[in-house]
């Protein structure tokens, strides 16, 4: 009996079979990415397949996986192993047993439930099969370990004064802070200190702007409040304060009511997805509508058509903070 190979999200590559553990959404999404990416590149016919675990019925993987009349190379990514269906489980177990030819079959779990342990355990057993661990980055020890092998991955280098001014800036979302570094990489300074940082994100537009929709979508007016007072008079640009909200708003919208939302449906990455079902939460119909239509009267206030765009852009806050919902007591 053999053993899966474990590898670095970093270092992730086609397998007949890629088993994408764990909780962090982003690093397993640039796993899958980096995959689909470098079978892309050696094969421009390659066939993609997408398919939620929980729907998957009898025979799919074997006919998704088999031969096609020009002998394509094909993907088939499975997201939501946790929530997989019994026949899932039994066509897995098969399928290892007699992979096919130029197929790669990546399966992702967010390590949120032991649903499908038994071909969990004959995936890892398996050497036929990759695994890429993708543990949850929190602690401050952690963004700055990702933030230094971002660099170090472009060969490039940053200052400890810089690192840690980025890490404070972007520290609750692991997307953000990977395009902030991304954003870094493509300044020319030999190495990246503390004023190029300053220099981009000084006033820390962004992630101030994110914070205050992220509160009010949580139904935290007084907080949502504070926070937009504060990037304010820290010199956040009310436009792109209305950018974030109406970001996070309409992929919400994609997302009401619709299971079968994926990344290629909706045009977001899967941990955008997972957070838009989060925020979702006692939401209803009429208020996303009455959401959509604030975010058009904001976005005009702060670009010129009303007199006041902080009084709009609290409004709009109390609006959200209230799930869309009007002549609510905050």
């Amino acid at each position: 009996m053999g053993k899966a190979k474990q590898v670095s999200w970093r270092e992730a590559k086609p397998a007949p079979i890629v088993f994408v553990s764990g909780p962090e959404d982003y690093t397993a999404d640039r796993a899958i990415r980096s995959i689909r990416d470098s079978l892309r590149k050696s094969e421009a016919g390659l066939e993609v397949h997408e398919l939620l675990a929980s729907d998957y019925t009898s025979g799919q993987l074997t006919a998704l996986a088999s031969p096609s009349l020009f002998m394509e190379p094909r993907l088939v990514l499975i997201e939501g192993f946790e929530k997989c269906s019994d026949a899932l489980i039994e066509d897995g177990l098969s399928y290892l047993l007699d992979p096919s030819a130029d197929t790669t079959i990546v399966l992702r779990h967010n390590a949120s439930s032991v649903r499908g342990k038994k071909l969990i355990d004959a995936i890892r057993a398996s050497d036929i099969a990759v695994e890429i661990a993708c543990a949850e980055i929190k602690k401050d020890s952690e963004k700055a370990a990702f933030i230094q092998s971002e660099f170090a991955a472009a060969g490039r280098k940053i200052t400890p004064g810089a690192l840690r001014a980025l890490a404070d800036a972007f520290a609750d979302d692991l997307s953000e802070l990977a395009a902030a570094c991304s954003q870094l990489l493509v300044d020319q300074s030999e190495s990246i200190d503390e004023a190029t940082v300053d220099k981009y994100y000084g006033g820390r537009v962004e992630t101030n702007a994110f914070k205050v929709a992220d509160a009010a979508l949580a139904g935290q007016s007084a907080e949502a409040l504070a926070l937009l007072r504060h990037a304010l008079t820290t010199g956040a640009d009310p436009v792109p304060v209305v950018a974030a909200f109406a970001m996070k708003v309409r992929l919400m919208a994609k997302v009401y009511g619709n299971k079968y939302a994926t990344a290629a449906t909706v045009g977001a990455q899967p941990w955008q997805i997972d957070r838009a079902r989060k925020d979702l939460a006692g939401w209803s119909e009429e208020g996303l509508a009455n959401a959509v239509l604030a975010l058009a009267t904001a976005d005009a206030a702060v670009k010129g058509a009303e007199r006041d765009p902080v009084f709009a852009l609290e409004k709009l806050v109390l609006l959200l903070s209230n799930r869309g919902q009007k002549n609510t007591e905050t």
